[in-house]
């Protein structure tokens, strides 16, 4: 169990070495993008932060999360089949667990991190600017 755990990290950890390393710039800046784009929309129609929302809206948890993917899924798609073209040919393999781990890390998270704190962000100068005009 250690081997192959140890191996996982070690083969993650050479990936921005390799072939393919621009990938770990654009999809998370793709993943970004779709992130500001909603995270603009979100505080525009008042909607709270998604990541929040996510976990503390049960009865919409699906919908949220649909939203979310009709979004980035993509971007994950991508991240994913990319890291299968890498394993071919740099570890003549596929490892699913790794591809699971790298487009979830270069696709998923960046989105997530970013929509919500836009969102309030946003908010919070809209709100500013509204006090001001008023």
């Amino acid at each position: 169990m250690n081997d192959w755990v140890y191996r996982l990290w070690q083969e993650v950890a050479e990936r921005p070495n390799g072939p393919l390393a621009v990938r770990f710039y654009l999809q998370p800046a793709m993943a970004a993008f779709f992130a500001l784009r909603d995270g603009l929309k979100d505080a525009k129609a008042g909607r709270p932060a998604y990541f929040w929302e996510l976990f503390s809206n049960a009865p919409h948890r699906r919908e949220l999360i649909h939203d979310g993917w009709k979004s980035v899924g993509k971007v994950f798609i991508l991240a994913a089949v990319l890291d299968v073209v890498y394993q071919l040919i740099v570890l003549h393999a596929v490892r699913p667990v790794q591809t699971l781990l790298v487009a979830t890390t270069l696709a998923l998270i960046p989105y997530v991190l970013i929509r919500g704190p836009l969102n309030r962000i946003a908010k919070a100068r809209r709100d500013k600017h509204r006090g001001k005009v008023a």
